[in-house]
């Protein structure tokens, strides 16, 4: 949660070597700032911004939020647009997890990726890269996204990082324009492919392809050892990630033509098929680029049909190395009649390509699906890749937190205005007679209100989540100050030295205040009513108990003997019967014990005072449950 400048010394020495061998100049790599780079700092040039002293960038000088670099060939432009959208007030993780791009970085981005449209007759390839996905980027103070600006220009991918590879290999997303997505679709993405209905191509005059764009994220190379190559082939961007975590590789493999369908594929892929008629060279050749550590023997590119439902190879084809002094790597070709594996179906062709060394070793590359159509490969995300790449956590930090909030409150006063008003009673002889899951709820939670002590508890907590502080931390390396966090972020004075508080660190609070309410709070609440009614059920079955025993025995000779029985039943009840009751006392001391883990991840990394600076966070959730325990201890 804090930055180690132990750590930034070895990057500069490690990226000093690579620079040496590659032979590169300094000037053509890049680095960009991520979340953890800003842990801490309060404004860049602080002395706690080892990026801006460690750093590529840092140290050429490159102290815009926008850079850029050019790439021209004879043919065509290739433009690269790199952005740093971390946090202008750098707090401590974990609520530093958010890109923030400003209405100001979104224009500079507007005007970086506009640079060549008006000066360039040739076509212009557009890249552009960032730390953080989309689906962890806030908008502007104006409403404005990163989306909006790459969607304008159709740029071919946006390049990003920050979720590591703990989340899945499927961590793309496809972007498209469209008029016709509904609120909901504009804030959750359930697949990989953004669409709201099947498209036709339209060839007509002046008629352009739908702006879309690919975001690729991947993992990092520091514990994953994870390494991309992105190739732009006349236009065409394709890549390979590899994990080096199982060893070096003695041959990379990038097919660059024809392209992945299920990664790759835009709409002017399938635009330019169906419309142009004449179709560009670059379609009568395969293509992959080769880098090996020995000299490459041969290279064989095959293709399977899969119609069938088995992979059947249908091409075998030898690779003949591109002799072009300015290629980095191997370029090898292979021609091919392309009309042949024209298809409706984005995945009824696979490629793969061999290269074998003159050390006799082989490499294969991995299937892939192509189509020479242009068409695309819906795929699905799992679970866990659609909770990072398809919920735009920015837009729905605030419906989730106000539902929540809501609901909460529904759950305790519905209930107490049913017992108070219409007077009408939910009882457990009441379930017994009419079972069904709304009275068995309502019961339950009128149990919670009998009790008035627990139930004002509950409700003045909301209010407090609501009104109060949660509590205060040290968000900054430097200085000793205290501040303290809200639903709405952390109350931070703003630089302009008026002394006004402005909230930093919306929506990254999001990991602090979601998993309290719903693994702490509704737990929490649910249990102390599963508690209360557990008792109204134990003080049913003693009287049932006291009822039976009182029609056997004789109300004038047996008073003494059924006071013994009175105290022995109760006795028998709560240590033999009242397992349930047992079960629900583990189940708070699990939300505790969850509730004390936060505080403890907490107190660490903002430095707190357990005792001064939890406030009513820290301890009111184990003092209601202990106080929901001893209230319901007993029959009476």
């Amino acid at each position: 949660m804090k930055q180690n400048e132990n750590e930034w010394v070895e990057y500069r020495s490690v990226l000093d070597t690579v620079i040496g061998r590659s032979g590169l100049d300094k000037s053509l790599f890049f680095d960009l700032r991520g979340n953890h780079d800003s842990f801490g700092v309060p404004f860049v040039g602080c002395p706690s911004d080892f990026f801006s002293k460690y750093s590529i960038s840092g140290q050429l000088g490159r102290n815009g939020r926008v850079n850029s670099v050019t790439v021209e060939t004879k043919e065509r432009k290739h433009l690269f647009v790199g952005f740093d959208s971390t946090m202008s007030t750098g707090l401590r993780g974990p609520t530093n997890l958010f890109g923030h791009p400003t209405d100001q970085l979104l224009k500079d981005l507007d005007l970086k990726l506009s640079e060549w449209d008006s000066q360039s007759e040739k076509p212009v390839t557009k890249i552009s890269f960032g730390h953080f996905p989309l689906s962890f980027s806030a908008p502007s103070i104006s409403g404005r996204t990163l989306e909006d600006v790459f969607l304008k220009h159709s740029i071919s991918a946006y390049l990003c990082g920050h979720l590591h590879t703990g989340f899945g290999v499927n961590l793309k997303r496809h972007h498209q324009l469209s008029g016709h997505f509904s609120p909901l679709q504009k804030k959750i993405q359930f697949n990989i492919h953004q669409r709201s209905f099947e498209s036709t191509v339209n060839c007509s005059m002046g008629d352009t392809p739908i702006q879309d764009f690919w975001e690729w994220e991947m993992g990092d190379w520091r514990k994953s050892r994870a390494f991309r190559i992105l190739a732009i082939d006349r236009g065409h961007v394709s890549y390979v990630d590899i994990d080096f975590k199982s060893g070096t590789k003695p041959a990379i493999i990038l097919p660059t033509f024809p392209l992945d369908s299920r990664f790759m594929i835009t709409s002017s892929c399938r635009h330019n098929y169906e419309c142009k008629p004449v179709l560009p060279s670059s379609y009568e050749k395969i293509r992959a680029l080769v880098f090996s550590v020995a000299p490459v023997a041969s290279v064989v590119a095959r293709i399977y049909d899969s119609k069938s439902g088995n992979l059947d190879l249908v091409l075998e084809t030898h690779m003949i190395r591109h002799a072009d002094e300015n290629t980095t790597g191997d370029l090898y070709l292979a021609p091919w009649n392309y009309k042949a594996f024209e298809d409706a179906s984005p995945d009824r062709y696979w490629l793969q390509i061999e290269a074998n060394d003159s050390a006799g070793r082989s490499t294969l590359t991995e299937l892939r699906p192509f189509s020479i159509n242009g068409l695309s490969l819906k795929l699905s995300w799992s679970w866990k890749e659609f909770m990072v790449m398809g919920c735009q956590w920015a837009a729905l930090y605030y419906p989730i937190f106000w539902s929540a909030l809501y609901f909460f409150f529904l759950f305790l006063l519905f209930p107490k205005a049913l017992l108070v008003f219409p007077k009408k009673r939910y009882t457990y002889k009441n379930f017994i007679v009419n079972k069904g899951l709304v009275n068995g709820v309502l019961w339950l939670l009128q149990e919670l209100c009998r009790i008035n002590t627990l139930w004002f508890g509950w409700i003045a907590y909301l209010f407090y989540l609501i009104l109060s502080p949660w509590f205060m931390g040290q968000v900054f390396n430097e200085g000793e100050n205290m501040v303290y966090m809200t639903y709405m972020g952390w109350a931070i004075e703003n630089s302009n030295g008026e002394g006004k508080l402005e909230y930093v660190g919306s929506p990254d609070i999001i990991v602090v205040v979601l998993p309290h309410l719903l693994y702490v709070v509704l737990p929490a609440i649910l249990v102390t009513g599963a508690l209360t009614a557990e008792r109204a059920i134990f003080r049913e079955h003693v009287l049932a108990f006291l009822e039976k025993k009182k029609d056997d025995l004789r109300m004038d000779s047996r008073k003494t003997v059924l006071n013994d029985h009175h105290s022995s039943i109760v006795s028998n009840v709560h240590l033999c019967k009242r397992w349930i009751r047992k079960l629900l006392c583990v189940v708070c001391l699990a939300i505790c014990w969850k509730h004390f883990m936060n505080c403890r991840t907490l107190l660490k990394a903002y430095e707190m005072n357990p005792v001064l600076h939890f406030l009513g966070y820290g301890i009111s959730v184990p003092f209601l449950l202990a106080n929901a325990i001893i209230k319901t201890r007993n029959a009476g």
